[in-house]
């Protein structure tokens, strides 16, 4: 299939950064939020993330307002119908998913994949809402997206074999990412391991073995990550985190995926990381730390 015009459902922290990373390719992005004023805001947000870039010179203002015009606001999902593929990133909510992909079976043609962002839930549920759950695969991007270079391509239980080769071709060659493709299974590779290593982090904290600043920096400094595991989980969503080791804690009943009381009192008290300004560090309203 040749891959030009893409729909992406979500205007949140993934649908931005999977939108101006397709629109970069040079593709044609349809971006879908629920209200005029939640499309303004993620389309607000990928402009100030290509300022971000123009300011340290990666990109030229050219290449700005090109990118800036390969991505248009869409309200109706009814839109979607003339795209080559879709890709949902709402919220972890299964019954929100399986709604949307209900609706999508309605205004594309069945030879359209659609491909979910989702970290953790289930392929071959979210594809049971659907006439054509051959169709339905699991394309999970990495925040953050433009930097990261690997997607985890999920196959539900009725995923065909020509969806995947399809979807791994757009991953590898039309995206230039690396693809490894995931048996389905609660977590897949990325979001259960990373998951377990911040909820051990958590509990590190919560003993009072280390600060946050100095965990962060035993990991970041000493194994080379981007951000230590506690930065990581702010710029996840705490909120986001703790939904993911619940889900998991509740599909395995093993007590290493317990989410740790310390992430249950931050997401209670509201500090949700970087979404919110603040959570086991400080952000501005760019989602830089302070």
């Amino acid at each position: 299939m040749n891959f030009k015009r893409i729909g992406v459902i979500g205007g949140g922290t993934m649908g931005q950064g999977i939108s101006e990373m397709l629109a970069a390719k040079g593709l044609d992005v349809l971006l879908v939020e629920e209200t005029p004023e939640k499309l303004d805001h993620a389309y607000n947000m990928i402009e100030t993330s290509l300022d971000k870039q123009l300011e340290k010179w990666a990109i030229t203002k050219a290449e700005k307002k090109l990118i800036l015009s390969k991505v248009h606001k869409v309200t109706h999902l009814a839109e979607l119908g003339t795209c080559d593929m879709v890709i949902e990133t709402i919220s972890e909510d299964l019954d929100a998913k399986k709604e949307v992909f209900k609706q999508l079976d309605h205004v594309c043609p069945s030879n359209i994949i659609l491909a979910s962002n989702t970290s953790t839930l289930s392929l071959t549920e979210i594809a049971g809402s659907t006439m054509y759950p051959e169709r339905v695969i699991g394309m999970h991007f990495i925040y953050p997206v433009s930097k990261i270079n690997l997607v985890e391509i999920i196959r539900g239980l009725k995923t065909s074999d020509a969806t995947f080769e399809e979807t791994k071709h757009f991953v590898e060659e039309v995206v230039d990412k690396r693809g490894i493709m995931v048996y389905e299974s609660p977590g897949f590779v990325t979001s259960r391991i990373i998951c377990v290593m911040i909820n051990e982090a958590l509990h590190v904290l919560g003993e009072g073995v280390a600060t946050a600043e100095d965990i962060d920096n035993a990991m970041r400094v000493g194994y080379q990550f981007q951000y230590g595991p506690l930065e990581m989980a702010d710029r996840f969503g705490l909120d986001s985190v703790l939904a993911a080791l619940e889900r998991m804690f509740r599909e395995f009943g093993d007590l290493k995926y317990r989410p740790s009381f310390v992430l249950k009192k931050m997401v209670r008290a509201g500090n949700l990381g970087v979404k919110t300004g603040e959570g086991f560090f400080k952000y501005d309203k760019d989602g830089d730390r302070l």
